[in-house]
């Protein structure tokens, strides 16, 4: 799984929703001193390297999970309407279902996701791919410990998949285990150095316990490694926001979204920090 900033969202709701690299899992940003907690979306396996519920590895004759990740909210929209059409004509093909769960997933329908990938899981109990699709749906809709099984049981252990091991990592950090998620991670990247994926949920494990410096660390070092994306470079100018540094925050964001929603996100961002620190003088 991996935490990021959803590059395509049209949002005015800045840096509401974050993926934990790897799958999404979608909450409300929280101030609560100087920790943010935010909501990660939980990704891994199949091909999730940021961890979108029910992505599609590439090469299976299906959208792949970058390309949908590259969708507006207007665009997800009429991709639900089209793989739910497939779905609906063959809902026992796993293909027309981890499509249509991925989409609902990028389009925050959390609950329908995991509908889809649980009706497909009792048809396919025992594949490896659509376990860790259903893992990520159960992250997404917060069932974290029954997430935690399906991607575990997905896992091969003579020949981990790296991809399932950020999806853990990310798992064990909504679960507040921030301990193992990051000796999961560094396993991860054993198997894939460098990988921009892992290193992003590296550093958003750094953001919810409060480290900023090392997380922005991390995020530097994502941002030219293989696999970086606009997630990336948003989580980053998330984590210099955070640190006050508001002007460089939104030089970084304008790079992936309008001058006028790289505004909003910074105005945003200060206004929240702003708040906290009248809470803590009180």
């Amino acid at each position: 799984m991996q935490h990021y900033v959803t590059s395509s969202e049209k949002s005015d709701k800045p840096y509401r929703r974050f993926q934990i690299r790897g799958r999404f899992l979608t909450k409300s940003l929280k101030l609560t001193s100087a920790l943010v907690l935010a909501g990660m979306v939980v990704a891994g396996c199949t091909g999730v390297d940021r961890t979108t519920t029910g992505s599609v590895a590439k090469g299976g004759g299906t959208k792949t999970e970058r390309s949908i990740e590259q969708m507006n909210a207007m665009q997800l929209a009429q991709a639900a309407q089209t793989y739910g059409a497939h779905y609906q004509k063959n809902p026992t093909s796993k293909v027309a279902a981890l499509n249509y769960a991925t989409v609902l997933s990028m389009a925050g329908r959390n609950d329908q996701s995991l509908a889809v990938m649980r009706a497909i899981a009792i048809q396919l109990p025992k594949d490896k791919q659509v376990l860790a699709a259903y893992g990520k749906a159960l992250a997404g809709a917060g069932e974290l410990d029954a997430a935690l099984d399906a991607v575990r049981r997905a896992q091969t252990p003579d020949y981990p998949d790296w991809r399932l091991l950020s999806t853990e990592g990310a798992i064990l950090d909504q679960q507040g285990n921030s301990a193992a998620a990051r000796t999961i991670y560094q396993k991860a990247l054993q198997i894939k150095p460098g990988e921009a994926s892992i290193l992003s949920n590296l550093a958003m494990s750094y953001v919810l316990s409060g480290d900023l410096p090392t997380a922005e660390k991390y995020l530097r070092q994502a941002t030219v490694a293989n696999g970086s994306d606009s997630r990336v470079r948003q989580n980053l100018a998330l984590v210099v926001g955070l640190q006050g540094r508001f002007q460089e925050a939104e030089t970084i964001a304008s790079r992936e979204l309008s001058p006028e929603q790289a505004k909003a996100n910074t105005d945003y961002l200060r206004s929240m920090l702003a708040k906290q620190g009248v809470k803590k003088q009180a």
